[in-house]
């Protein structure tokens, strides 16, 4: 992927578009509600500004593919989403261009008003992300907040969570055990107390438990801890030990998503992008700290896409002007959280948002903590790509059915992930021209 973006950069300036320039391209994923929503914004945009706009929708699946046919092709859209991670290697293969002094100028955003996370998330100086020129503005920031049933909770007897003092793991496995129950008698769970991925659901366990996946410098892995250890096997005891989640076969023939959608779960995360679904819900629900481990503090993580432009773009203002109208203008913010696709990027307006009780879920503070308390970027955000994090979860399976502790496995896996790592951070330096 870099060798074609390296190779595809050289030809991007001279190409373009080859189109007007008084029509813009932009390239996005999402669901039908985020599509509906989203061109509505563009039509307002192109009735303001003059400015047509050929809009290029794809899923989310479709999405990475699609993109980077357009950039090995020469063919890349004037405006366009991408992920915090391709930042650094937009940038240093010319793929992306810097916008800071456009969006400096703009009467429509402005930056104070907006989340540092979202912001600073699309800066790089050519060394270090975060900082330095901005080079994207957010879509949205996603806190991936985490959710339960209260009408399980409510028919069980159990008090429902207090949104200011979270549950400890030991507090939260009692209530896992009392709410997974056999209810047609047929020897078998008929509702559980959850069911986790452990792709998008160990980060919290491990950070609450004082683990993590790098150090400071991201130069080395630091996965095989103590407090790593007992957090990944605190997560597959859940299944394996206690039996408070379905179990691998189950989840199979009904994966946990939609058994939570069915009412049969009691906890599970929820992320804004989940909230128009879940307004159909059968069963009342709601938000709530994630539960704690040795630190005593919830954490999770922050998820974020950007809308950039194309260096090859051959209007760039009308291009950083349609960025800086869909991240940051309060008209189009309110029209998107009004179709319920993500919370506010502007924080007043956030907790405006937080304070409406009318539709679920009634404790939206919560999202709002995620993003300014307890949420971090993924693992691989900031370094240069993610083989290192995957490899984690490659050959994982034996602890999660039990078969290996989490010790074990992480010794093992630890020293592979470094390699990974190792070759990443090289590969950052190449880029750079710095070897």
């Amino acid at each position: 992927m870099i060798a074609c973006l390296a190779a595809a950069a050289g030809g991007l300036a001279g190409c373009g578009r080859g189109g007007d320039p008084d029509t813009l391209t932009f390239m996005f994923r999402g669901s039908p509600a985020e599509e509906e929503a989203y061109t509505a914004a563009i039509e307002q945009f192109e009735e303001d500004t003059g400015v047509t706009v050929d809009i290029i929708m794809t899923t989310a699946d479709e999405y990475a593919t699609k993109l980077r046919a357009a950039i090995v092709g020469g063919q890349i859209p004037d405006v366009f989403y991408f992920d915090p991670g391709s930042v650094e290697s937009y940038v240093n293969s010319g793929v992306i261009q810097d916008i800071s002094g456009y969006i400096e100028d703009s009467d429509v955003v402005d930056l104070d008003e907006m989340w540092a996370y979202g912001v600073d998330s699309y800066r790089f100086d050519g060394e270090q992300l975060g900082q330095g020129p901005l080079y994207a503005l957010p879509k949205d920031v996603g806190p991936f907040s985490f959710g339960y049933n209260a009408t399980m909770l409510d028919e069980a007897g159990i008090e429902r969570p207090d949104p200011d003092d979270p549950y400890t793991w030991d507090e939260w496995l009692e209530v896992l055990e009392e709410v997974t129950q056999d209810l047609d008698g047929d020897g078998g769970p008929d509702q559980w107390g959850t069911g986790l991925n452990v792709v998008w659901n160990l980060q919290a366990f491990v950070w609450s438990n004082g683990g993590d996946w790098l150090d400071e410098d991201a130069a080395e892995v630091t996965v095989d801890t103590p407090e790593f250890a007992e957090a990944l096997q605190f997560f597959a005891d859940l299944d394996t030990v206690h039996g408070v989640t379905p179990s691998i076969a189950e989840a199979q023939t009904l994966d946990t998503y939609q058994r939570w959608m069915q009412g049969q779960i009691a906890f599970f995360p929820i992320a804004p992008w989940d909230v128009p679904i879940y307004q159909d819900l059968d069963f009342e629900w709601d938000l709530m700290p994630y539960p704690v481990g040795r630190t005593g503090e919830s954490a999770s993580w922050i998820g974020t896409l950007g809308i950039g432009v194309s260096a090859a773009t051959e209007n760039p203002e009308a291009a950083a002007e349609l960025v800086a109208y869909l991240s940051g203008d309060p008209d189009t913010q309110r029209h998107l959280v009004e179709a319920g696709i993500q919370i506010p990027n502007l924080v007043d307006m956030a907790y405006e948002y937080a304070e409406d009780d009318s539709t679920p879920p009634q404790n939206k503070e919560e999202f709002l903590r995620v993003v300014e308390d307890y949420g971090r970027a993924l693992p691989p955000t900031f370094t240069y790509n993610p083989q290192w994090y995957d490899e984690l979860y490659t050959n994982i399976q034996p602890v999660l059915e039990g078969r290996m502790t989490a010790e074990e496995y992480l010794a093992q896996a630890e020293p592979r992930m470094q390699d990974f790592l190792d070759m990443a951070n090289e590969q950052a330096e190449m880029s750079r021209g710095t070897e």
